[in-house]
């Protein structure tokens, strides 16, 4: 198919079609431009045990009270 058929084509495309088209488009476009680089292996289980914690992650109240901690300790100190 050449460039007129593919325009063609296109045309006859409802708008939403049209619009999918052109996202599909312009990602192909952005990948071939700036491709990902591969993630290193165990990279993400890595990153996962940084999130556990060992018990529930702390409240909005506690989470206030460190920083009001925080705080008074690197101004009034």
């Amino acid at each position: 198919m050449d460039w007129q058929e593919l325009r063609k084509e296109a045309y006859s495309l409802s708008v939403s079609d049209r619009l999918a088209l052109v996202e599909a488009i312009v990602r192909s476009v952005h990948d071939e431009i700036r491709p990902r680089p591969p993630v290193p292996p165990g990279t993400i289980t890595r990153l996962r045990g940084i999130l556990k914690t060992e018990g529930p992650p702390p409240t909005d109240e506690e989470i206030e009270a460190i920083k009001e901690e925080r705080l008074k300790e690197k101004y009034l100190t």
